[in-house]
């Protein structure tokens, strides 16, 4: 086929569709030669050479084609890895601006940029082979574009209608973490044809939980386009959470309904999605992945950055330009120093936002993002400041999770504003306290009021702490009380990977059991842990199915298991009188969240008097209903704490709050607080065995507490 090809323009990089024909334009420092691939529906290619480089762009456009149009870019120049040059004509190579991406790789064929030595034509599946068998100076002279993704041109056509965005403030925020396809694909009440889909959380069924339970936005975990790693392809897994990513404008295929059976689309119908989501007042947050590509290490397949310019994405050891220096753990790091690579992260939260609708990130390993040129951590690096200044990105929810493996990598607390953080001592210190550790409850009250020890110098507020116990990696709740060491076999990494430190429990026997009261006890403390993150200041973050007592059976890092180990199993749920009655709680536990505003302050709670009430804003006590000493946050004994919050006087939903947590492995007898506190106390929250929800009770009353019990009271 003939293609009427003009020069074009360097702006906008990507494939842009105007009407009669599409311009392309690909960013490339180090190129000799770029040449577009166009791909008809029989897979045949025709290759077009590209104008440039203009300002280290190098473009074309092409009249006649337009959206559907499938297409890939050929990259030369030189090739000499130990300088950080990997380009290789022979690899086709997916546009980091694509907006659409089909299909997957062939892993068995030649998508490697070298010729693996001695003899084969790929390397070793997995892990860096031996210095002795490993050998990248020879380029692969094998053409791999028949095992290799395509690119796709799209219309962003789309009527928005009135879609506005809900703008829930962070003091009404309650975020549920979920995997598009975990989430759906065994639910009844989903049309069969949306399950794991875009559409399946977009329907009634999903949305109707999600309302009942008073989330106020999902976090999806990652939606972009991904490939699965050779060695998990080898294993006959796949990396289901999605943390490999090939394509920061794509969303993800896997997500949405094939065409074949009337899909339109992952970009339509992910717009479909926020829009009812929306509608619904519910705000959509992505996780995304700018810190590493599935281009693995420099053993690794040659499919995006690696081929088109691998000096100016990755970064490389000082002194050592042909090693990439991996403190991400997944073998390649992004290079966020460098201006293009800026703009490209930029340009995609900018997409995802305008023309998606999303309202807000929460960017993986984000400590990765702050690093310099040198790689030290910097407040101040320049995606922080592009993110601060751009009048939409700055409005946005945006979370970071403030760790990598390089040096210096925990960084929490110190990101700037208007960042909010996932606070990992949170999580650490409610799950100590609620297996009985000693000496943890001065850490925990930190934690409580929104951990001023860490956010409180940069002068942000209690909603810079993202609070949660579980998430996607990890135990699950159940688990949590379930099991005291992973259980990861699954996996086939023989049990080796996955975290050792868990600070979990088993509660008497590890894993399943039919012992009445292990069981009486995991669904105690299980209550009990969420009931914390509940009345703790900061914004709290439930994780898919803990409110439906789901398991993985030990597992703490299901990356890779698209099963029925990480699929929520609804009809199970809905006849599991564990999983109900776990469902019922969480609902109250948030409804009690929402009519306190005491437990939603922005303001640290700080031991101090408040206008209005006769009392410091919180006061800690003993179990004997008294107040705590010095002493007392020092002691090594059991680990039972309580607290009293003071409300706004005459204001109803300011009114004082009780709460008393028996984190030891024994029953216990609290009393509550004397008459200047209060006459009576009203139970609104109950973990125990047998809970006494309205239950009024007067000061100075005593109440036994369950081992590992949380009850909540309310001023009467």
């Amino acid at each position: 086929m003939t293609h009427a090809v003009h020069a074009g323009s360097p702006h906008p990089l990507g494939a842009r569709a105007d009407g009669d024909g599409v311009n392309f334009a690909l960013y490339s420092a180090s190129a000799t030669r770029v040449e577009l691939c166009l791909f008809d529906d029989n897979g045949v290619e025709t290759r077009l050479p590209a104008t440039g480089p203009s300002g280290h762009v190098w473009h074309l456009r092409v009249s006649g084609v337009g959206p559907g149009q499938r297409y890939g870019w050929r990259v030369d120049g030189p090739y000499a890895p130990e300088r950080g040059d990997r380009h290789n004509p022979y690899k086709l190579l997916v546009d980091p601006y694509a907006r659409a991406i089909e299909g997957g790789w062939d892993w068995r064929g030649p998508i490697y940029g070298f010729r693996h030595v001695p003899g084969g034509s790929r390397p070793p599946v997995g892990v860096l082979p031996a210095a002795a068998s490993f050998e990248d100076s020879v380029p692969c002279d094998r053409d791999d574009a028949a095992a290799k993704p395509r690119c796709v041109v799209v219309d962003d056509a789309f009527d928005w209608g009135d879609d506005r965005p809900p703008a829930v403030p962070w003091s009404e925020t309650v975020v549920y973490e979920l995997h598009v396809k975990g989430f759906t694909h065994r639910h009844p009440g989903v049309p069969e044809p949306h399950r794991g889909r875009f559409l399946g959380v977009a329907s009634d069924a999903a949305i109707e939980h999600l309302v009942s339970l008073g989330v106020t936005a999902v976090e999806l975990m990652p939606v972009h386009a991904h490939l699965d790693e050779p060695a998990l392809s080898a294993r006959g897994l796949t990396n289901y959470w999605g943390y490999s990513t090939v394509g920061y404008f794509a969303p993800d295929e896997r997500f949405a309904v094939p065409r074949a059976s009337g899909g339109e689309g992952a970009g339509r119908e992910f717009k479909r999605m926020v829009k009812r989501l929306h509608a619904a007042g519910i705000e959509v947050i992505l996780d995304v992945v700018y810190n590493h590509t599935c281009e693995g290490d420099r053993a690794g397949p040659t499919v995006l950055f690696r081929g088109i310019d691998d000096r100016t994405y990755y970064r490389h050891k000082p002194g050592s330009p042909g090693a990439y220096e991996d403190i991400t753990g997944c073998g390649n790091t992004i290079d966020t120093s460098h201006p293009q690579v800026i703009k490209l992260i930029a340009d995609s939260l900018r997409y995802w936002a305008t023309e998606m609708h999303v309202d807000g990130f929460r960017l993986d390993l984000a400590t990765v993002l702050g690093r310099n040129e040198k790689g030290t951590f910097d407040s101040r690096s320049a995606l922080f400041a592009v993110v601060l200044q751009d009048p939409l990105l700055s409005r946005l929810k945006l979370m970071a999770e403030p760790w990598d493996l390089g040096e210096d990598g925990y960084q929490l607390g110190a990101f700037p504003a208007p960042w909010a953080e996932w606070n990992g001592r949170f999580r650490d210190a409610v799950r100590r306290f609620w297996r009985g550790e000693p000496g943890i409850v001065a850490d925990l009250g930190y934690r409580l009021t929104g951990s001023s020890d860490v956010f409180a110098g940069s002068q942000r507020t209690t909603h810079a702490s993202i609070n949660f116990v579980t998430a996607h990696d990890g135990f699950t709740l159940r688990d949590l009380v379930s099991y005291e060491h992973k259980h990861n076999l699954a996996n086939g990494e023989r049990n080796e990977d996955g975290t050792n430190d868990n600070a979990s429990q088993n509660c008497g026997v590890e894993g399943e059991s039919d012992d009445a009261g292990v069981l009486a006890r995991r669904r105690t403390v299980a209550r009990s842990i969420l009931g914390t993150m509940l009345v703790s200041r900061g914004v709290p973050m439930l994780a898919m199915g803990d409110e439906l007592w789901r398991t993985q059976r030990g597992s703490n890092n299901a990356y890779c298991q698209d099963s029925e180990l990480t699929w929520v199993d609804w009809a199970a749920a809905s006849v599991d009188p564990d999983a109900r009655a776990m469902l019922e709680f969480v609902r109250s536990a948030v409804a009690r969240r929402k009519q306190h505003s005491e437990l939603r302050s922005g303001d640290f709670l700080q031991g101090r008097a408040t206008a209005g009430s006769a009392h410091n804003d919180i006061t800690w006590l003993r179990a004997d209903g008294t107040e705590m000493t010095g002493p007392d946050w020092a002691s090594p004994g059991a680990a039972r704490l309580a607290f009293h919050l003071a409300g706004a006087a005459g204001s109803p939903v300011a009114a004082a709050i009780l709460v008393l947590m028996n984190g030891d492995a024994k029953p216990g007898t609290f009393v509550l607080p004397g008459p200047s506190y209060g006459a009576s106390w009203r139970v609104t929250l109950d973990a125990r065995t047998k809970p006494q929800i309205d239950a009024t009770l007067p000061a100075a009353a005593s109440i036994e507490l369950d081992a590992g019990a949380l009850v909540v009271f309310a001023a009467s």
